[in-house]
């Protein structure tokens, strides 16, 4: 692998790795790739043609039936030494990935370390949740065995938020499990895991048990209905992931869709402000509020609105702005332009709402990069629960603050917003808490923590909206990838 300061400025047209090859796809559909930051291209993304989609579904298909003969402990090597490459090259995947999607560095290197943890978390996977279960003399000389046996190929969708931490909570554990692969990321933000397969490149798998390509819906369509494909998981918008789901049900695939957030971050009156304000503005603002589980309502319940909106304006007001790869910027710019115009037109129908702008980050200067997609931290106050900007999905550095009179009217107004994905209560009441926890309807609970991110060995939990399916991503998706077999053996 080349050094990352020869590539840097561009990595030219991007290639498809393809039964342990990279090739070029003869398609003319592409797509500039963008460096957010400067507004500048960094690449070139080829939307992959059908053909090419078929002749990496194959390939899988063809490894699927050496891999899954493999033992186990030999899979696990694998991804052994998977894990040691990535620690070996995370400063340069954290680079590429601030590069390319526009977070600050240090949120580059967090994707990255919990990425490696879900690659150790599949390597437990393999000597624990594989073994079988039996059961000796269910009846006269008769016993009985259940193993879990893989399916063949699937596909992973990768969203453009964590373009390598989310592809990573289904990878590791399907290639453990004796699974192949065929990897589409985001045709906005494509480089990081083509950087990253050319990491596992290193680690000698054999030729297409992990295969790369890329494109837009017309792909991850090829690739969803291909007769080959097992399964689909997704990760991105709620829009899609019910497409995505729909038709994998159409196809008789198995499917996991994790989907869209508008999350909830209650403060009770008893909450320590001068404690919890790092968590909350970390929650609202890491990765530019383009993460599913961001906070996005600030919800002041009783007497804690007057302080809480203080305190939470100034210090979100002190937000340093910058290029990620710059070690002291606090928040990169939003991915896209368009991204930056579709929360522009959320902050005016806010205002149009008759929501009161608090901080307006709309035409903030950033030094040196004047071109780049920026937004400042925004803060809406008199946010009513029926209005658009409380209850759907803006995905930028947008907080709504919500005044409720109880925890039991906060309850009921989470639990009719149709999402699901994450609700966190800030409180020095374990009853508070604890009601909060059982009630709510959402599947990633924090308490005291404001953004509850599951580890590799949890699965990440998702409900209402914000996902489609019956496993979810992580640990769960063990059960994704294979199937049950029941033995009833009798021997005279």
């Amino acid at each position: 692998m080349p050094l990352l300061s020869e590539v840097e400025n561009n990595y030219g047209r991007l290639k498809l790795f393809i039964d342990g090859s990279w090739v070029d796809s003869d398609s003319t559909q592409k797509e500039p790739v963008m460096n957010p930051a400067k507004d500048e291209v960094i690449a070139e993304v080829p939307f992959a043609l059908k053909e090419d989609v078929d002749r990496a579904v194959d390939a899988a298909a063809r490894a699927f039936e050496r891999w899954k003969e493999l033992p186990a402990p030999t899979r696990v090597q694998y991804l052994y030494r998977l894990k040691h490459r990535l620690e070996e090259h995370l400063e340069e995947l954290s680079r590429v990935t601030t590069q390319n999607h526009g977070k600050i560095i240090d949120e580059s290197r967090g994707e990255m370390r919990r990425l490696i943890e879900n690659v150790e978390s599949a390597c437990a996977v393999a000597y624990t949740l594989t073994k079988g279960e039996h059961l000796d003399l269910i009846a006269p000389g008769i016993d009985e065995t259940l193993v879990r046996e893989p399916l063949g190929p699937f596909a992973i969708l990768g969203p453009f938020n964590f373009p390598t931490l989310a592809p990573f909570w289904f990878i590791p554990y399907a290639m453990a499990l004796g699974c192949t692969l065929v990897v589409k990321p985001s045709e906005i933000c494509p480089v990081p895991m083509h950087w990253t397969f050319k990491v596992m490149e290193e680690i000698g798998l054999p030729s297409g048990v992990v295969n790369l390509i890329h494109g837009g819906r017309g792909s991850s369509e090829a690739l969803v209905t291909h007769r080959e494909i097992k399964g689909v998981a997704f990760v991105g918008s709620t829009a899609t992931g019910k497409s995505v789901y729909r038709l994998a049900g159409e196809y008789g695939k198995r499917a996991i869709a994790q989907a869209g957030a508008k999350n909830f971050l209650v403060v009770m009156p008893d909450a320590d402000l001068d404690v919890i304000m790092p968590a909350l503005i970390t929650s609202f603002y890491g990765n530019t509020g383009q993460r599913c589980l961001s906070g996005a309502n600030l919800v002041a319940v009783g007497d804690a609105y007057e302080a809480l909106k203080k305190k939470f304006v100034e210090a979100s007001s002190r937000l340093r702005l910058g290029y990620g790869l710059d070690e002291s910027a606090e928040m990169g710019p939003v991915v896209t332009r368009k991204a930056k115009e579709r929360i522009l037109s959320y902050i005016e129908k806010g205002i149009a709402e008759g929501a009161k702008l608090l901080l307006d980050g709309r035409n903030v200067k950033v030094e040196n990069y004047p071109n780049g997609y920026f937004l400042g931290a925004t803060i809406f106050d008199d946010v009513a629960a029926d209005m658009e900007i409380a209850n759907e999905e803006i995905f930028g550095p947008v907080a709504c603050i919500m005044r409720v009179k109880s925890l039991e009217d906060t309850l009921e107004m989470i639990n009719r917003n149709r999402y699901g994905n994450a609700a966190c209560i800030f409180t020095s009441s374990g009853r508070s808490a604890r009601e909060f926890r059982r009630k709510v309807s959402a599947g990633n609970i924090g308490i005291n923590v404001g953004i509850p991110a599951p580890m590799g060995f949890f699965p990440f939990a998702g409900w209402k909206e914000s996902f489609f399916g019956v496993l979810h991503g992580q640990m769960d998706c063990v059960d994704f990838f294979t199937d049950k077999k029941v033995i009833v053996a009798r021997w005279r």
